[in-house]
């Protein structure tokens, strides 16, 4: 998925009110930028990192910037949650995604389920309905294993409605599939944090044993593009 373009490099001040970020572009000036991620972000809101951002020509816009990656070292992150879906769609139109290639159709946003939403619905006349629930992965701690990345980075009950409702979908006799997107280039493989939401760890593990599937991908990143790039190992569940 290409980024809009260019970029615009700046220091992070701070992230506040979940969806705010104070920034200092490189010319000296402070915006206020559009933080489209409601998540904890462990590890990515400390003040002084690089933070890039895009800018909107919409006039109807409160917020004209928008924080899209940051850079930690070698590594860059994604952090706009809009975009996993997006990112998904187009790996799996490629064929770059083996475990849901070979289906004739694809919508996006379909309702299902109590009054909710899958992400991707995949359909066939022979292989029958796929519905995609997809996750933006972008906490890793390091504390145990190098290279981890996590899911979630708070607690999210929205996230265990719906393993309930794929596992309904399974009952129904239709496929699910749990796709963790990990948008940061410096991971290899994925777990759960159910330290820090163990009711999510106990619906993902009912709905694995009901017949849920769960994948997990990382991404190439750079300030152009987000692409989907290798399937990693899910460890510890």
């Amino acid at each position: 998925m290409h980024l809009p373009t260019p970029l615009i490099h700046g220091t992070l001040i701070k992230r506040y009110k979940r969806f705010l970020a104070d920034v200092e572009l490189d010319s000296g000036e402070v915006i206020t930028a559009h933080c489209a991620n409601p998540g904890g972000m462990i590890g990515l809101k400390e003040p002084g990192i690089d933070v890039w951002l895009s800018q909107s020509d919409n006039p109807k816009r409160k917020l004209k910037y928008s924080w899209e990656l940051c850079q930690i070292g070698d590594a860059w992150i994604g952090i706009n949650t809009s975009h996993p879906n997006a990112i998904v769609e187009e790996a799996i139109l490629a064929g770059k995604i083996k475990e849901l290639a070979g289906y004739q159709d694809l919508k996006r946003e379909v309702k299902y389920g109590k009054n909710s939403r899958i992400d991707i619905l995949l359909s066939d006349p022979d292989r029958g309905l796929c519905y995609v629930e997809v996750k933006n992965v972008h906490l890793k701690r390091d504390e145990d294993i190098p290279g981890l990345a996590e899911f979630p980075d708070a607690v999210t009950a929205r996230g265990a409605k719906h393993l309930d409702e794929m596992t309904d979908m399974v009952a129904e006799g239709h496929r699910a599939v749990m796709f963790y997107l990990i948008q940061r280039t410096d991971c290899d493989r994925f777990t759960l944090s159910t330290d820090i939401d163990p009711h999510y760890g106990d619906r993902f593990k009912a709905a694995r044993e009901n017949g849920v599937e769960a994948i997990a991908y990382d991404c190439a990143i750079d300030t152009d593009t987000v692409t989907v790039r290798n399937a990693l190992p899910i460890v510890g569940v």
